[in-house]
């Protein structure tokens, strides 16, 4: 179960790099939601982190 869950936050934590680099090549990019977009980003990489860490542990 942890591994699918790896899979689908790694995956998630791509789509979101992809999406702030997509707001991020538009002059007019919004700073709030670039902001949120790597806050969530960041909670995504934790977890992704934290799930390894719990692997490793087991």
């Amino acid at each position: 179960m942890a591994i699918q869950s790896l899979v689908e936050l790694e995956a998630r934590h791509r789509a979101l790099e992809a999406e702030i680099d997509e707001a991020l090549s538009h002059p007019s990019a919004d700073d709030l939601r670039v902001a949120e977009l790597k806050r969530r980003k960041l909670q995504v990489k934790d977890e992704i982190a934290r799930l390894r860490q719990t692997e490793s542990v087991h």
